[in-house]
């Protein structure tokens, strides 16, 4: 396997399985931050105005909006499912496309071993990886840390 960040040169075949897995912070505090389209989307699947949205589900921590959690999991993980999975943050829907799995050691040790989806569903390329990594400081306005 080619170390670093360019393991990925070739592609990787990535498709959700919906077991909620990610959702899961295997031991560890988990952030979702939130977009206003991210708040807004979410309103309108719950139906609910976005104030009330924000105010019910989501915290303001050094000027980003990210998911209250009254437990390690994610709040809206029920019975390994996710119940807002159409409306789900973009943070959610790129998984596991995440600067901080974008890292051949990382990638083996945590993320191929724990998600069913890899390595199944069609082939995202380097090129549709990095858009999707230079993209997710856009979203949330969360300063991401450099991948190695």
């Amino acid at each position: 396997m080619i170390k670093g960040k360019h393991f990925y040169q070739g592609g990787i075949c990535f498709e959700c399985q919906g077991d909620g897995r990610c959702c899961i912070t295997r031991g560890r505090y988990g952030y979702v931050y939130l977009s206003f389209n991210d708040r807004r989307r979410l309103a309108k699947y719950f139906n609910i105005p976005l104030t009330e949205f924000t105010a019910k589900y989501t915290k303001k921590t050094n000027g980003l909006y990210e998911l209250k959690y009254n437990s390690k999991d994610c709040p809206f993980l029920k019975n390994n499912k996710c119940v807002v999975y159409a409306s789900r943050p973009w943070q959610c829907r790129t998984w596991p496309f995440w600067p901080e799995n974008m890292n051949s050691d990382v990638w083996v040790q945590e993320v191929a071993t724990s998600c069913p989806g890899i390595g199944k569903g069609r082939l995202f390329s380097a090129s549709e990886i990095e858009d999707i990594l230079n993209k997710k400081s856009d979203v949330a306005g969360v300063i991401v840390r450099k991948r190695s």
